[in-house]
C-alpha cells in the first residue's frame, strides 16, 4: 500500500495552505490558471424539522439533486402538521429555471420519513426514490412500506408521473427506516435502488437499460467476530456506485455499542439505554450484478480502539478501474478518554483511499486537524469529475487557522493520480455550505466543469441552498 508523501501530508494538512497568497478567485494551490467561478447561490426551500431521526439531508451516501442538460432538479422535504413522526413527511420536487426554483410537485397523497433521492440517465428520464407508508393512520408511529420508483419527465416535470415497483427476492418486510441508496450508470441507462432490512442485509434490485427489473438479491452484512458476543454488522450511509453492470459498495458500521464497559458507560451519561457505534467502514464489489455475486468484505478503516467516528462521503470510479474512496473520520469519543484512553489524541480527518484489484493501494489524509495544533477541522466532502477525467474534492472546512484566526468555509481540492493535491482553492460563497449533495455521476450525470451544489449553509440551518460554481 502507497501512502502520502510528507511534502504531500504537509500540504494537505493545512501546513501550506493556511497562510497562502490568494488572488481574486480564491486560488491557494499551484495548478495556474485555476479558476472556481461561482456563477449562482440561492435559496431553493425551507422546511420545518420533522423530530423523526430523519432530515433533508439524511440521505447523505446519495443524492438529491441531478442535472439533465441545462435543468437542475431537486427534491425536498415538507414536515406535515397533520401527521405524527415518524411517517409525518412528503416529498418535493423543484426545478431551476429562468426566474429561480420552481415547484413542480409533491407527493400527492403518501407520507414518508426520509427524503428522497434522485438519479436520472443522459438526456432523461428523472427517476426517484419514494418509500411511502402502508400505515394509514397518522397516528401510528411506525409499520411496512412499499419502495417505489417515480419516473418524470424532465421535459415536463408537472406531468403525473409513473410508479414503477422494484422486483425483489420474495417478499421483504420493507419499514419507514429505508437507509436506501440510488445509484445510476447515466450512460448505459440503468439503475440499481438498496434498502436495509433490519440488521441482516440489504435487499437490492437492478432495471436494465430494456426497462427490465432483470436481477435482484441479498447484500448480506459482514459478521463481526471479534466482538465480546460476535454479531452481524449492519452497515448504513454507504456510497454506491454502478458502471457498466459492475457494482461498488462503502459503509460503514451502525450497531449498538457491542462493547458492554463502553455501553455501560454511555448510559450513566446519556441516560439511554442505546447508542450508536460508526467506527469501521467496509467495502465491497461485484464485477457483474446480474451474477449476484460479491466479493468478501473489505475493512478500508477502523476506529474501534478508542471509540472514534467515521462516515462516508463519496465513491469514485476511475477509467482504470480504480475506486476512490472519500470518507469523514474522528479518532476519539472525548466523552471516554478520562476513563478509557487518556492518552489518545483527538484528531478530525478527511480521508481518501484508492482500491484495485481487491486491495487498498494507496490512503492518506487530505484535509486532518490533529489536537494540540491550530489547522482547520475538515467535514463534509465530495468528489467531482471533470469531462477529462480530473478529479476534485469539495469539503468544507472549519476552526481556527495557524494564526489562531477562525475558518468556515469551503475548499476545492484537487487531486493527481496518486492521491497528492495539485492545488487547493478557497470558494468564494456568500455563506459556506457544511452539508451538501453533488449533482454526482453515481446518481447518473455527466462529468462536467460545472459544480451543481444544494445543501446547508452556515448560519441557516432550516434552509436547502443552491450554488453552481464552473471551473476553468
Amino acid at each position: 500500500m502507497f501512502v502520502c508523501t510528507l511534502s504531500v501530508i504537509l500540504l494537505l494538512n493545512g501546513i501550506v495552505s493556511d497562510q497562502p497568497i490568494a488572488d481574486k478567485s480564491g486560488s491557494l494551490g499551484t495548478r495556474p490558471g485555476l479558476a472556481a467561478v461561482v456563477e449562482a447561490e440561492e435559496e431553493v426551500y425551507r422546511f420545518e424539522p420533522a423530530h423523526n431521526g430523519a432530515g433533508p439531508m439524511w440521505c447523505s451516501g446519495s443524492t438529491c439533486l441531478v442535472r439533465i442538460g441545462q435543468d437542475v432538479f431537486a427534491t425536498g422535504l415538507e414536515t406535515l402538521a397533520d401527521a405524527k413522526p415518524l411517517n409525518n413527511c412528503r416529498w418535493l420536487l423543484f426545478k431551476r429555471g429562468e426566474e429561480g426554483w420552481e415547484l413542480q410537485q409533491t407527493d400527492p397523497k403518501d407520507r414518508t420519513r426520509e427524503p428522497c433521492p434522485l438519479a436520472c440517465f443522459y438526456g432523461g428520464p428523472l427517476y426517484l426514490s419514494a418509500n411511502p407508508t402502508l400505515v394509514e393512520d397518522r397516528d401510528v408511529p411506525a409499520g411496512p412500506a412499499e419502495p417505489r420508483i417515480l419516473r418524470f419527465d424532465p421535459a415536463a416535470p408537472k406531468k403525473p408521473f409513473e410508479i414503477l415497483l422494484p422486483q425483489w427476492e420474495g417478499s421483504p418486510p420493507f419499514t419507514e427506516h429505508s437507509y436506501r441508496s440510488f445509484a445510476a450508470d447515466g450512460l448505459n441507462r440503468e439503475f440499481i435502488i438498496l434498502q436495509n432490512i433490519g440488521y441482516t442485509h440489504a435487499e437490492w434490485a437492478f432495471m436494465d437499460r430494456h426497462g427490465n427489473w432483470s436481477a435482484h438479491g441479498k447484500l448480506r452484512w459482514p459478521w463481526g467476530a471479534e466482538y465480546p458476543q460476535p454479531r452481524t454488522i449492519r452497515l448504513c450511509y454507504p456510497t454506491v456506485a454502478l458502471k457498466d453492470r459492475a457494482f461498488y459498495f462503502c459503509g460503514v458500521s451502525d450497531i449498538e455499542e457491542p462493547y458492554p464497559e463502553w455501553r455501560d458507560y454511555k448510559r450513566q451519561l446519556t441516560g439511554r439505554d442505546w447508542d450508536y457505534d460508526f467506527r469501521r467502514l467496509f467495502f465491497t464489489w461485484s464485477p457483474d450484478l446480474t451474477r449476484r455475486e460479491f466479493a468478501p468484505w473489505m475493512e478500508v478503516a477502523n476506529r474501534d480502539k478508542t471509540c472514534g467516528w467515521i462516515k462516508p462521503a463519496d465513491l469514485w470510479v476511475g477509467a482504470d478501474g480504480t475506486v476512490h474512496l472519500l470518507w469523514m473520520e474522528r479518532a476519539i469519543d472525548e466523552r471516554l478518554r478520562p476513563k478509557f484512553f487518556p492518552e489518545a489524541n483527538q484528531s478530525h480527518a478527511l480521508n481518501y483511499a484508492q482500491v484495485r484489484d481487491g486491495a487498498v493501494r494507496l490512503r492518506c489524509a487530505l484535509l486532518e486537524a490533529i489536537e494540540g495544533t491550530s489547522r482547520g477541522i475538515p467535514g463534509a466532502g465530495r468528489f467531482h469529475v471533470m469531462p477529462d477525467g480530473r478529479l476534485f474534492v469539495l469539503c468544507y472546512v472549519s476552526g481556527k487557522d495557524l494564526e489562531g484566526k477562525s475558518i468556515s468555509e469551503n475548499r476545492l481540492l484537487e487531486l493527481d493520480s496518486n492521491g497528492g493535491v495539485i492545488s487547493i482553492t478557497r470558494l468564494p460563497f456568500k455563506r459556506p455550505f457544511y452539508a451538501f449533495f453533488t449533482a454526482t455521476p453515481r446518481a447518473g450525470c455527466p462529468p462536467s466543469e460545472i459544480i451543481d451544489l444544494l445543501g446547508q449553509q452556515v448560519g441557516s440551518p432550516f434552509v436547502i441552498s443552491y450554488a453552481r460554481i464552473r471551473i476553468r
